[in-house]
């Protein structure tokens, strides 16, 4: 695949868009915050207010729960990035050199951690762990196999990985298809797009955000009603994916999406904030961090709680300095791995598969 064609009028062209690295903010910090709300269970789900969570209202509990599914935000961004992505690289080896540059450095640091602390610790399944079923743990998981050979998945949140992979392949192989044999040569991938989508519901929301790079329609709605209006409908998106079924969700998280890139929309300037923008920037990094320092907070919540110290007291302060040390474990991490790694990997790597192009790109967040 080289020489791509220009993309057409109305499509998305790869420039930055504030509002959807804002999203991405947004997306990290909820599940952040639904990681506020279960690890301080400490891993018991059978009896109320169990580890040191302290009794919580329903409407509270039922809130704070539904951040876990900022993965479907994460997925529309994709859906709609990753096509102008392709066809801006021209080339397939080129694309998933930079996926791979993208997403795997940080991956790998943590992976490695994790499989030299964990046994020390006694994180989990390491506890009693045969060398055999190290290893293939530690190889299934680098691979993100983990799932389809019914192992232990290591990273808390890596497992979206292996839907962001498949979308990457599956994606690039339809567009390839499509350019050489158009529809006829691409139909075989595009059922199995479909099938994929009801098999795995949550995958829809990849169809989101590619619906928005393909058309120029936008939704904008200035101001502090096009604010509301957002709210609206992301609260609505994530009370479907808790009450219904994802395909219902996908109604306000189209309206949602349509919004947020609407220019001057009143969801897009909350969106663009310059805290936002930096939390979106190293959204990455946030997502795959946190877990990693939330876990000795809630070894110690865990121990207090067991010598008597109030819940109120232990939850409040594992939040604010879980959030505390998760920014600042995840600006860290952004700053040494996903820059400056990356850009020595880039260098070295790079012209080993390709002829050289020159300095990387300075944007390290696409």
């Amino acid at each position: 695949m080289t020489g791509a064609a220009p993309p057409a009028r109305g499509t998305y062209d790869g420039s930055f868009v504030p509002s959807v690295q804002g999203l991405r903010g947004i997306a990290a910090l909820s599940v952040l915050m639904d990681h506020f709300y279960d690890m301080p269970k400490g891993g018991v789900y059978d009896i109320p207010d169990p580890g040191f969570l302290p009794p919580l209202w329903p409407w509270l509990q039922s809130t704070i729960n539904v951040g876990g599914h900022g993965v479907e935000l994460f997925f529309m961004i994709s859906g709609f990035l990753i096509p102008a992505s392709l066809v801006r690289h021209g080339s397939l080896p080129k694309f998933f050199f930079d996926r791979v540059m993208r997403i795997m450095p940080v991956f790998v640091v943590l992976h490695f951690a994790l499989f030299v602390i964990g046994p020390i610790v006694g994180y989990k399944f390491f506890r009693g762990i045969d060398v055999a079923s190290y290893l293939g743990i530690f190889t299934a998981n680098l691979f993100f196999l983990q799932d389809a050979l019914g192992l232990p998945i290591a990273q808390q949140n890596a497992w979206t990985l292996t839907y962001e992979w498949a979308f990457y392949i599956w994606f690039a192989l339809t567009f390839v298809a499509i350019r050489l044999g158009g529809r006829a040569m691409a139909g075989p991938l595009i059922l199995l797009g479909f099938a994929c989508v009801f098999h795995w519901p949550i995958t829809a929301f990849f169809c989101v955000g590619m619906l928005f790079s393909a058309v120029g329609f936008r939704i904008h709605i200035p101001g502090v009603p096009g604010l509301v209006a957002g709210l609206m409908c992301g609260a609505a998106m994530y009370a479907s994916l808790v009450l219904f079924h994802p395909f219902v969700g996908l109604i306000p998280g189209v309206l949602l999406f349509g919004m947020v890139l609407a220019t001057g929309s009143g969801i897009g300037r909350a969106l663009s904030t310059p805290a936002l923008q930096y939390v979106g920037k190293i959204s990455y990094s946030l997502y795959l961090v946190h877990p990693f320092v939330l876990f000795p907070l809630q070894v110690i919540g865990l121990k207090f709680v067991a010598a008597g110290v109030d819940r109120w007291l232990l939850w409040a302060a594992f939040i604010l300095i879980g959030l505390a040390m998760s920014l600042i474990a995840s600006a860290i991490s952004y700053e040494l791995i996903e820059v400056r790694l990356r850009r020595r990997l880039d260098g070295a790597l790079r012209s080993l598969f390709f002829r050289p192009l020159g300095k990387m790109e300075q944007s390290v967040s696409s």
